[in-house]
């Protein structure tokens, strides 16, 4: 009996393998486990745990919303119709950045591009936020001319003074910033501030799309600035020298592929701004919202209706004309003018001062009208498609000592086009957007409210032109060149109807000196990308890579019987 037993068992466990085709390979289509990629030296994702949360920022979990108004459009700019968006999932920061972290931002600039170099003469000063945005005609506030950016009094205030091109600027050095601590600690790249060998000066700093192009590319291409590598993917055969002698760089440089580094910091998009500040995820009911939200808290009104804080206000702002705290001793909002950062409860996404304190800039350019019947999925109006540039030689052109351009702002500041180490880029080509549907050419900009395809010449080639049509009658600043190859500051003294152009970019959220209208998320301003105020600050967003939160969903087992 305990012989046929077994008998029946091998026949079930072979009837078994006869009817799946034998035992199927988990997670690969070619047989190949990560155990046999890993030895013949091919990639393999093994190691990776998923993305991890840039330091200062909170994960925005993406979806479907309302973008738009939710009151009476008093204004009557008709520029915030209600209509679907749907967002991706990001990080955003969860203030804004303050004093003491563009200090940090200037100090390094001052010490990497010294400013008595003559090749580096206008890289610190293109950074420095215009202080003078404190001044007022009828008004006493010299002071905070010379005490709001460095005092230790307003060291955690919200930066301001702040174009959006040096907004945009800072969070590509925070990008190499924060890439250049995690090689550090892994111990890929040495510690380049405790080293007395090299002095990080120049075209001596970190750049991270430059080094994940070629490390060698950097440091003038001294190896001994690295460490120690990760394990090399290329199998190492008995007998074989070690690579790298002692104190030589061994195993190979960090990739794309490894998932360690960072993807780039950079502005939120109005889209994501305004999603960010909405905060509708606390008025879900299953898969519906329940009602609208006026202001990024819950409820119609400004004040706190906590007992501990009763009374007081949840944002930052005007009050009244002339009242911008409310009565001494009972100080509605606690501010005057900006307040640190943090001062008032976040919303339910975790972030603060989205209404109020300061007014941010965003990554879109301006046009009266969202049209979202081009594009209802993450909307973004700015896109201008560049590729590498190339030398004749075939090789990448990195900006070094001798190629650094600047540019001539409207407002007549100097900034430079490329930092040292930094690649260089161009625009795409019409060759390189051949028969492809879903981009024509690298400047969309004005992609139908501007470009030759919404106006009366649409049927021109753009080549055919001698003069590109203009829908919008902006301002135009000649350029003319003055003495020593500097523009001439005029005036354009044409009439012109509006201040809408390609170089126009959106801010969100009220600020110290706006009213209760401006709170809402929904309503948005304008001004051009070289423009600064002192209730204009911005804050950075990245990426989100992967799935949309941090509750993975798991493959489901296959119903196919095995």
């Amino acid at each position: 009996m305990r012989f046929l037993s077994k008998l029946t068992v091998i026949a079930l466990v072979a009837t078994t393998l006869i009817g799946c085709g034998g035992k199927s390979s988990k997670g690969s289509l070619t047989g190949w486990t990560s155990k046999d990629k890993a030895a013949a030296g091919f990639s393999t994702d093994k190691q990776y745990k998923g993305q991890k949360t840039p330091p200062g920022m909170v994960l925005i979990e993406g979806g479907t919303f309302t973008m738009g108004h939710v009151q009476d459009d008093v204004m009557f700019d008709w520029n915030t119709t209600p209509m679907q968006q749907q967002v991706r999932s990001f990080y955003m920061d969860e203030a804004e950045v303050s004093n003491q972290e563009y200090i940090f931002y200037l100090e390094w600039l001052e010490k990497v591009f010294p400013k008595d170099n003559e090749n580096y003469k206008y890289i610190f000063e293109a950074a420095l936020p215009d202080t003078l945005v404190w001044r007022d005609r009828l008004g006493f506030n010299e002071s905070l001319t010379e005490t709001y950016l460095r005092h230790p009094s307003y060291a955690n205030y919200p930066v301001v003074g702040i174009s959006w091109v040096q907004a945009v600027e800072y969070c590509k050095w925070r990008t190499d910033r924060v890439n250049e601590k995690i090689l550090m600690d892994k111990g890929v790249l040495k510690n380049l501030f405790n080293l007395d060998t090299l002095k990080v000066e120049g075209k001596d700093h970190f750049v991270t799309d430059t080094y994940l192009l070629d490390p060698t590319f950097l440091f003038d291409g001294d190896s001994t600035i690295y460490k120690k590598g990760l394990p090399s993917k290329e199998p190492r055969k008995r007998g074989d020298a070690r690579s790298g002698g002692r104190g030589e760089f061994q195993g190979r440089h960090v990739k794309t592929s490894d998932g360690i580094l960072m993807p780039k910091f950079r502005l939120p998009t109005e889209t994501e701004w305004e999603f960010a500040a909405k905060a509708n995820s606390e008025n879900r009911e299953y898969n519906n919202l329940a009602g609208r939200k006026k202001f990024p808290w819950n409820g119609r009104y400004t004040r706190n209706k906590s007992s501990k804080s009763q009374g007081d206000q949840l944002a930052n702002y005007k009050l009244a004309k002339g009242d911008y705290s409310g009565v001494s001793g009972w100080t509605n909002d606690g501010a005057d003018i900006t307040i640190a950062i943090k001062s008032y409860p976040s919303n339910a996404f975790g972030l603060y001062d989205m209404s109020g304190n300061v007014a941010e800039w965003v990554s879109d350019v301006y046009r009266p009208i969202i049209d979202t019947e081009a594009n209802d999925f993450n909307y973004y109006r700015g896109n201008v498609f560049s590729k590498p540039k190339i030398d004749r030689e075939g090789r990448v052109v990195i900006a070094d000592y001798a190629s650094i351009n600047y540019d001539t702002l409207d407002n007549g500041k100097i900034v430079p086009s490329d930092l040292p180490g930094e690649i260089m880029y161009v625009p795409i080509t019409k060759r390189d957007a051949f028969m492809r549907n879903n981009y024509e050419k690298s400047y969309n900009v004005d992609y139908k409210d501007g470009d030759i395809a919404s106006t009366r010449l649409y049927d021109k080639d753009e080549d055919e032109l001698e003069v590109q049509p203009r829908m919008y009658n902006h301002p135009i600043i000649p350029k003319e060149i003055g003495e020593g190859g500097m523009r001439r500051q005029i005036y354009d003294d044409k009439e012109r109807r509006t201040l809408v152009s390609d170089k126009t970019r959106v801010y969100k959220g009220g600020s110290w000196r706006d009213r209760e209208y401006w709170l809402d998320p929904a309503q948005r301003r304008y001004l051009p990308q070289y423009s600064a105020t002192n209730y204009i600050g911005f804050r950075c967003a990245m990426d989100r890579l992967g799935p949309m939160s941090n509750d993975r969903r798991k493959p489901y087992p296959s119903k196919t019987k095995k």
